[in-house]
């Protein structure tokens, strides 16, 4: 009997409710993510800061994002979503605050960092992924996460060019300001996303404990091999995000191209992970995902082989937007397919987990590596491995049904 039947016996909320609370809440939390790389410049040379002190808090925000997000989906799964986008969105609205009035690089990366990648692991994917899960049947799974991850892509585009005009027309901090009172709009919707099952605090009855879920989850060798491809992920898209806009600055092109190309990835991401979470329905995710890796691998190649112009910079934002997030709703549809959806938010936070450990190394590397050797290039040539990586270890993952009972945990791995 699969785990996730107990949660399937709750009365469930209408799939339009979920999905457009569960999609502004992403697009909201995601597309003020995505634009921090357009503060690096501003802040760095006001402060008098090093493009490290920069990056090490963002890459602080990713790592906090990843320790965090497994105590959300904990609590996400004990005790309901609601509770836990409530905290997400204070600790944002905080988080951008601080990030605004902080006067010294070790604060920064305590407001930047650790608070805001705290409130990004109780507003975003894994929490509302873990909604999904379990309010909308498995038939459509696969596609609402899509819709889902296309949301975030959308916030991108939609935030972006918005952070940029915030930035230039009332300076940094004031922007920053701004969008700590925007974000609290979370709290709003996420009344509309109160799960039937969790009324009064109470969970869902569940046929493992979380000790048992996570014993039997990093025992399967499937899903090590996913938490192995999404470090990858991390690495890539986190580096290109943040450091970008300073690459290209370097490379003599202006501001409004990065925050044109930051936008279009976000624009063509939504194309790409609706197609990823559609597409996940009806053909095995294993080869959806190791063609995104593939495909991320050689699009960085042809960036740095061409000349570098305004129209490369554009080709290749589009098409790393097609493949920016389309990791995200096959990865988490295998996890709910192999173990059920009574522990989702959880066992998402450990891959995702890995996804912020790459995330980590990827910005934080590109402001080392920038600092000491004035150049990019390195970055770029491992986000070329990684991808090839990723694209070969996704090839073996087993997508079935974990088998409980008699059989010993690990034995289908």
């Amino acid at each position: 009997m699969s785990s996730s039947a107990p949660a399937m016996l709750q009365p469930r909320l209408s799939a339009i409710q979920v999905l457009a609370c569960g999609a502004a809440i992403v697009t909201l939390s995601m597309g003020i993510r995505h634009g921090f790389g357009l503060w690096l410049q501003p802040i760095t040379q006001e402060m008098g800061w090093t493009c490290e002190n920069f990056a090490f808090a963002m890459a602080i925000q990713n790592l906090s994002w990843g320790v965090f997000g497994i105590f959300a989906g904990m609590a996400a799964d004990r005790f309901g979503a609601f509770r836990v986008l409530l905290v997400g969105a204070v600790l944002y609205g905080l988080g951008l605050i601080g990030m605004a009035l902080s006067p010294s690089p070790g604060v920064f990366a305590l407001t930047a960092g650790v608070l805001i990648g705290a409130a990004q692991a109780g507003t975003t994917y894994a929490v509302i992924y873990g909604v999904i899960g379990r309010q909308i049947p498995a038939e459509k799974r696969s596609w609402a996460m899509g819709v889902a991850a296309a949301a975030g892509s959308f916030g991108q585009f939609l935030m972006v060019p918005v952070e940029g005009w915030l930035i230039s027309s009332f300076g940094w901090q004031e922007a920053l300001l701004i969008l700590g009172a925007a974000v609290l709009l979370i709290m709003p919707l996420a009344l509309f996303l109160r799960e039937p099952g969790f009324v009064g605090g109470a969970a869902p009855l569940r046929e493992q404990t979380i000790l048992q879920a996570l014993c039997e989850a990093f025992q399967y060798r499937s899903f090590q091999l996913l938490m192995a491809g999404y470090f990858a992920c991390g690495f890539q898209v986190v580096f290109i995000g943040v450091h970008m806009p300073s690459y290209l600055k370097d490379n003599g092109l202006s501001p409004q191209v990065a925050s044109y190309a930051l936008a279009l990835i976000g624009l063509f991401n939504v194309i790409g992970t609706y197609a990823a979470g559609a597409l996940g329905q009806r053909f095995p995710k294993r080869y959806i995902l190791s063609f995104i890796y593939i495909a991320r691998a050689v699009a960085i190649s042809v960036f740095l082989i061409v000349p570098l112009s305004p129209a490369s910079v554009y080709v290749f934002a589009s098409v790393m937007g097609v493949l920016w997030l389309s990791t995200v709703p096959p990865t988490n549809a295998v996890v709910a397919q192999i173990f059920g959806v009574a522990h989702l938010s959880m066992l998402g936070g450990f891959v995702f987990f890995s996804h912020q450990i790459g995330s980590f190394m990827g910005v934080w590397l590109g402001g080392v590596l920038y600092d000491q050797t004035g150049s990019y290039d390195i970055v770029w040539y491992i986000s070329i491995a990684l991808g090839v990586f990723a694209a070969l270890i996704n090839l073996p993952v087993r997508e079935t049904a974990i088998v409980r009972g008699p059989q010993r945990v690990g034995a289908a791995a």
